[in-house]
C-alpha cells in the first residue's frame, strides 16, 4: 500500500503560529512518539493494484501470531497490520472500507476469519472484500478447504503475499443460526446447575459446522479447561492432545449415549427423526464446508451416489450422524452416517445438550434451534504455482520424463542452516533417483518416494529408515529452504520446489555434522576389507576400523528407468554417496586406454554388475581444493570459474570426484553445453572415454541416459566411443533406448556404424 495513501489528520486545537511551532518543536516531537495519531485513507484508483490488510490473532498458535505480528510490519506498511487483541478488527475496516479491490489476510484460526466476516457484514461493505487465510488456529478447517493448509510452518511472507495476489476469489455459503427455549422440555436442574447452562447459543452465524452430542462435550470440556488455565495451552500439539485424552474419557463415560431419542429432526420440511433414532447417534453434525476436526471427512466421497457433490458453495449443507464407531474411525479415514443435504433445518432438543458452533461451545438449555442461509461471503482460494502453470496459448505437448536426484535432510541440521543454502546441501544424506513426469505433483512424488522406500525397508538399517512424518523443502524459490505443508502438496509441482536435486526433511535423521554416520578417514581401503553380498540379505563390512570411523551404507535399488513412460518408478541415484562401489587399486590388468579405471577381477565382478544388493564403504578418496572448485563449478554451469582454474591456477581438467567422474561426466549430466565444449577443446582426448568407478560410463553414456541429444552430437564429433560399453554391458546406443529417446538412439546407432566402418578401415591400412 502506497504511503501516499494515507494522510494524517491534526489534533484539535493544534493550528498554532509557526513560530511558536519552531520554537516548541523539540517538545511536541517528544509529545507526538506518546500520543495516537489518527490518519484517514484516500486511495488512488487503479484496477492493477490490490491493497492488502492484515488482521493477526497474536493469541493463535502459540507465539506464532506476536512473531508473524512483526514480521509483516516489517514486510508492508504498518498502518495496514492490525493487532486483534487491541480493539477487533472493526477499527480497520473501517478505515479501509473504501479502499477499492481491497484483499484482506486474515492470520488466525477459523474462528479469527468468522469474526472478520461478521464485520464486514455488520459494516455492510460492499463488495465484501476476499480473506485469504494463514492458518495458526488448532483445527484449521476452513483453511485446509480452501488449500491453505492445517497450520504455518515456516513458509516465506513474500511467497504468501504471492499467493493472496494471484488466489482465485471463491465463494462460501454462510449460515444464520437462531435459537429459542423449547417450553416442553424437560427439567435441566437436576444434572446441570443453572451457572452452566446457556439460553442461546454462543454465535448467530456459522461458517464451518453446526454439531452437538460428544463432539461438543470435548470441546467444551476444552473451552473449560483453557478458560481456567490459559497458559497451559498455547501449543496446538498439545491442544490437539487435550482433545484426544478428553475424547477418550469420553468415550468411555459414554455420557451421549442416549442423545437421539431427546431429539427431533426436520430438513427441508421432512421429519428424519427416525432415521436418527435408529441409528442411534452420540453426535449430529451440520456441515458447510467438507473438512472437519483438523482436516477429517465425516462425509466420505464428496462424489457420493445419490447425494449431489460436496462444495462450500453449493447452498446446501450435509447432516451426518455418528454412533461411537464411526466417530472412533474417523481419524482413520472413516466417516459418519449421511442423513441428506438441505438448505433449512429445525432441530429440537428435549434436554440440555452440548453443543458448538464452528469450535465455540456451550452447553444449551432445551431448545428450538432454526438453521437457515444468510448468504455467501468472499472467500480467496490459494492457487497452483504459477511457474509450473501452462501457456493458454501453448500447444499442448507430451509431459517430459525427469531424473532428480533425492536427498534428505536431518531436523537438527534444518533448524541450525536453513538460512545457508549451500551448508544445508553439504549436510543433506542421498536416498537415491527418482524418474517422474515434469507436471507430477508433489502427491504423487510422495507415493512414489514411500513405495520405493517400503520395497526396501526389510533390507534397510533402522538408523536410514524414512520417517513417516518427513515432508517435502523448497529450494528453489525462496533465499532460505522452507517447508511444504503436506496438505498443500497437491499445489505443488515437482518443477516448482526442484531444479536438479529434491530435499526432503527427515526429522528422525540423525544428524549428518555430528559424525555419526558418515566418516571423512583418509586411510587406505583394499578390497578385501568388501564381504561379496548373498542374494537377498544386507552385507555388512568386516574390518578393523575403530569405532570412531564410521561406515557409508548404501541400498538395494533399481539402476535404470522402465522402458514405458506412463507410470512414474522410482530407481535410485547412481552416482549418490548411497549407491558408491569403489574399485580395487590398479594392477597389473589396466584398461589398453590411459586415464580409464581398472575393471575388477572376475572374482568382485558381480559386486559392480549387481547393484540390487547394499555394502558399507569407508570413503578413502579426499578431493583438493581446486579439484572440489572444478567438479563444483561442472555441475553449476559456471564456465568462468573453469577458464579461472584452469588459465590462473593450472588446474588438472582430468581430474574425478570420489565417484571417478570428470567434469565432462557432469557437465553431460546436467546439460551445460559451453562447459562440454570448453572441456573437449581444453582437455586431453583421453577425457572423451574416461569412466567412472560405480558404473563404468563415460560422459557420452550419461548424456545419452539424460537424453542430451545436441551434447551427444558433440561429443560424437570430438570421436567419443560409441562402442564402448559399461559394466553392464550397455552402449550410449543402448542408454538412449533405455531412456525412450528412440530419435536420439537412432542417430548413435548410425554414428556407431559408421565409426566401426572407420576403425575396419584403419585397421586393413595398417
Amino acid at each position: 500500500m502506497s504511503p501516499l495513501w494515507i494522510i494524517k489528520l491534526p489534533k484539535k486545537g493544534s493550528f498554532k503560529s509557526s513560530l511558536r511551532k519552531k520554537r516548541r518543536s523539540s517538545i511536541k516531537k517528544k509529545k507526538a512518539k506518546e500520543e495516537h495519531r489518527p490518519f484517514i485513507i484516500k486511495p488512488i484508483p487503479s484496477p492493477l493494484l490490490k491493497p492488502l490488510l492484515v488482521f493477526i490473532n497474536p493469541k493463535s498458535g502459540g507465539n506464532q501470531g506476536a512473531k508473524l505480528l512483526h514480521k509483516f510490519c516489517w514486510w508492508l506498511n504498518p498502518r495496514q497490520v492490525f493487532d486483534l487483541s487491541q480493539g477487533g478488527p472493526r477499527f480497520g475496516l473501517e478505515m479501509y472500507k473504501k479502499v477499492p479491490n481491497l484483499h484482506i489476510l486474515a492470520c488466525g484460526g477459523d474462528g479469527t476469519v468468522g469474526w472478520i466476516l461478521s464485520v464486514i457484514d455488520s459494516l455492510g461493505i460492499h463488495p465484501a472484500p476476499p480473506v485469504a487465510i494463514m492458518p495458526l488456529g488448532t483445527g484449521n478447517d476452513l483453511s485446509r478447504t480452501l488449500n491453505w493448509g492445517g497450520g504455518y510452518t515456516d513458509e516465506p511472507i513474500s511467497k504468501i503475499l504471492n499467493y493472496v495476489e494471484e488466489g482465485q476469489v471463491v465463494q462460501l455459503d454462510r449460515w444464520d443460526i437462531q435459537s429459542c427455549p423449547y417450553e416442553d422440555g424437560e427439567s435441566d436442574s437436576i444434572n446441570n446447575s443453572e451457572e452452566s447452562l446457556s439460553e442461546k447459543l454462543p454465535l448467530d452465524i456459522f461458517n464451518n459446522y453446526f454439531s452437538l452430542g460428544a463432539d461438543a462435550q470435548v470441546a467444551l470440556e476444552f473451552h473449560e479447561s483453557r478458560e481456567a488455565n490459559p497458559e497451559k495451552f498455547n501449543s496446538r500439539f498439545w491442544n490437539k492432545m487435550f482433545y484426544a485424552g478428553a475424547g477418550g474419557k469420553d468415550f468411555l463415560k459414554r455420557s451421549c449415549k442416549n442423545i437421539a431419542d431427546s431429539l427431533q429432526l426436520i430438513c427441508d420440511g421432512k421429519d428424519y427423526t427416525s432415521k436418527v433414532q435408529e441409528l442411534k447417534i452420540i453426535c449430529l453434525l451440520f456441515l458447510n464446508i467438507p473438512r472437519y476436526s483438523s482436516g477429517t471427512t465425516p462425509w466420505g466421497n464428496p462424489n457420493a451416489i445419490g447425494y449431489d457433490p460436496q462444495r462450500h458453495d453449493d447452498g446446501q449443507m450435509e447432516v451426518i450422524g455418528f454412533t461411537y464407531s464411526s466417530l472412533a474411525t474417523l481419524y482413520m479415514g472413516g466417516h459418519g452416517d449421511r442423513i441428506c443435504q438441505c438448505s433449512h433445518v429445525k432441530l429440537i432438543t428435549k434436554k440440555s445438550i452440548a453443543m458448538q458452533v464452528d469450535g465455540e461451545p456451550c452447553r444449551l438449555k432445551s431448545s428450538v434451534i432454526q438453521v437457515k442461509m444468510r448468504g455467501q461471503g468472499n472467500m480467496i482460494m490459494k492457487p497452483k504455482r504459477r511457474g509450473s502453470m501452462p501457456i493458454a496459448n501453448d500447444p499442448p505437448s507430451m509431459p517430459e520424463r525427469l531424473r532428480i536426484q533425492v536427498s534428505r535432510i536431518s531436523m537438527a541440521d534444518y533448524e541450525m542452516l536453513h538460512y545457508d543454502k549451500d551448508k544445508l546441501r553439504e549436510a543433506s544424506v542421498p536416498l537415491g533417483l527418482i524418474v517422474v513426469d515434469n507436471n507430477a505433483d508433489l502427491e504423487q512424488v510422495r507415493q512414489i518416494i514411500n513405495k520405493l522406500h517400503q520395497s526396501d525397508s526389510d533390507e534397510t538399517f533402522t538408523v536410514n529408515k524414512l520417517s513417516p512424518k518427513w515432508c517435502f523443502l523448497d529450494s528453489t524459490t525462496a533465499e532460505r529452504f522452507f517447508r511444504i505443508d503436506r496438505a498443500q502438496e497437491h499445489l505443488h509441482y515437482i518443477t516448482d520446489i526442484s531444479s536438479e536435486d529434491l530435499y526432503i526433511l527427515d526429522p528422525d535423521l540423525q544428524s549428518q555434522r555430528g559424525n555419526t554416520l558418515v566418516s571423512t578417514s583418509s586411510e587406505a581401503f583394499t578390497p578385501s576389507d568388501i564381504v561379496t553380498p548373498s542374494s537377498d540379505k544386507l552385507c555388512c563390512v568386516e574390518n578393523n576400523f575403530s569405532k570412531d570411523k564410521d561406515l557409508v551404507f548404501t541400498f538395494s535399488m533399481p539402476v535404470t528407468p522402465p522402458k514405458s513412460p506412463g507410470s512414474p518408478t522410482a530407481i535410485y541415484r547412481p552416482e549418490s554417496k548411497e549407491n558408491l562401489l569403489m574399485p580395487p587399486p590398479p594392477g597389473a590388468d589396466n584398461s589398453s586406454e590411459p586415464g580409464s579405471p581398472v575393471l575388477p577381477p572376475s572374482g568382485k565382478q558381480d559386486q559392480f554388475l549387481s547393484v540390487a544388493h547394499a555394502t558399507a564403504v569407508p570413503r578413502n578418496k579426499r578431493m583438493s581444493q581446486d579439484d572440489k572448485a572444478l567438479i563444483d563449478a561442472s555441475k553449476r554451469g559456471d564456465l568462468p570459474k573453469i577458464v579461472d582454474l584452469f588459465v590462473n591456477q593450472d588446474v588438472n581438467l582430468l581430474a574425478t570426484d570420489q565417484y571417478g567422474m570428470t567434469a565432462l561426466h557432469h557437465a553431460a549430466r546436467f546439460g551445460h553445453k559451453s562447459i562440454v565444449k570448453y572441456l573437449i577443446e581444453n582437455a586431453q582426448p583421453v577425457i572423451l572415454d574416461m569412466v567412472d568407478f560405480e558404473k563404468g560410463q563415460t560422459a557420452l553414456h550419461k548424456a545419452a541416459w539424460y537424453q542430451r541429444r545436441t551434447i551427444c552430437y558433440m561429443l560424437v564429433e570430438a570421436k567419443a566411443s560409441l562402442t564402448k560399453t559399461d559394466y553392464q554391458g550397455n552402449t550410449p546406443r543402448m542408454q538412449a533406448l533405455r531412456a525412450d529417446d528412440k530419435d536420439l538412439a537412432a542417430y548413435l546407432q548410425s554414428q556407431e556404424h559408421f565409426q566401426l566402418v572407420v576403425s575396419e578401415d584403419q585397421e586393413t591400412a595398417v
